[in-house]
């Protein structure tokens, strides 16, 4: 269960930390750490910053030999080659590679939702902030696609079981500065209930500086997998007043009766995501920014 009763998707993993003298420290100077050579497609982290990508390149610049990393959102950034670093863990000195070096990979691989996978990396602790779902398929359409990115970030997503006085739910889990809230909803548009719920998060005062409402304009998360990957070419209608997913299943001539039917149809259409490029843009869009935000505002644990 989660720290606010609700079930949690994502796995809490735990940071190990070790303390590393600083670069260019006398106490760095008597430590011995092993070479190792910065290959394209090592992943390191640095200790000051905290920074963590995949090898580029190492290049000379004004006489300074550097590292340029780029880290799981494509960002890139350069470090001094030496001391400072960490890999799987442990530190390591860096040196530039041997010209006859093993090869690697020049880039590396991505993750389910397009981002660069970073291997290897320390694992850390849940932050405080978290991300809130409608309900168990939108919790598992997120890890599936997500969940490496999640789990670097030390984000756990958690399941509200419906949207009904959201605003209540929030003032609950008392946000605020280091413990922000992202709200994913279903259906977000004018008039909509969720539109009105939305509506009354915004007006919990200072709160809501600490909450983002966002949503994509489905009816339910199923129609965010892009029909095609279904065989489809396009989700069936279903009349209004009858249950969403029933109706779906229906249209499409599958068991629909009972709950176990749903079930079924779900993990059907789950099954059928490989990663971003099967989900719609609509939901791309808001999940990204769901996650911006929660690792946004310095809760760095």
């Amino acid at each position: 269960m989660g720290s606010f009763g609700r079930p949690v998707v994502t796995c809490t993993v735990l940071r190990v930390v070790t303390r590393v003298p600083p670069p260019g420290s006398p106490a760095a100077a008597r430590t011995q750490l092993p070479e190792l050579a910065a290959d394209p497609g090592l992943v390191v982290e640095d200790v000051e910053t905290g920074w963590v990508g995949a090898v580029l390149r190492t290049e000379k610049s004004g006489g300074v030999h550097l590292v340029v990393l780029e880290d799981r959102r494509g960002k890139v950034r350069s470090f001094p080659l030496g001391p400072g670093f960490w890999v799987d863990g442990a530190p390591v000195r860096l040196v530039p590679p041997p010209v006859s070096g093993p090869a690697r990979p020049t880039r590396p691989t991505r993750t389910a939702s397009g981002s660069v996978a970073v291997h290897g990396a320390r694992a850390r602790t849940a932050r405080a902030s978290r991300i809130l779902v409608e309900g168990r398929h939108d919790a598992e359409l997120v890890e599936k696609v997500w969940g490496d990115d999640l789990r670097l970030e030390g984000v756990v997503v958690e399941m509200l079981d419906g949207v009904d006085d959201l605003a209540a739910a929030v003032r609950a889990m008392a946000p605020g500065p280091g413990r922000r809230l992202g709200v994913l909803v279903d259906h977000l548009v004018a008039g909509s209930k969720e539109w009105h719920e939305a509506a009354a998060v915004a007006r919990l005062g200072p709160l809501r500086e600490h909450v983002l409402v966002v949503g994509h304009p489905y009816v339910d998360i199923w129609q965010a997998v892009r029909p095609r990957r279904l065989g489809l070419d396009r989700w069936p209608d279903v009349p209004r007043g009858r249950p969403w997913k029933e109706g779906v299943l229906a249209a499409l001539g599958r068991p629909h009766a009972t709950q176990a039917d749903v079930a079924a149809g779900w993990r059907r259409i789950l099954a059928a995501v490989d990663g971003y490029a099967d989900l719609e843009p609509a939901l791309l869009g808001r999940v990204e920014e769901l996650i911006d935000f929660v690792t946004g505002d310095g809760d760095d644990l």
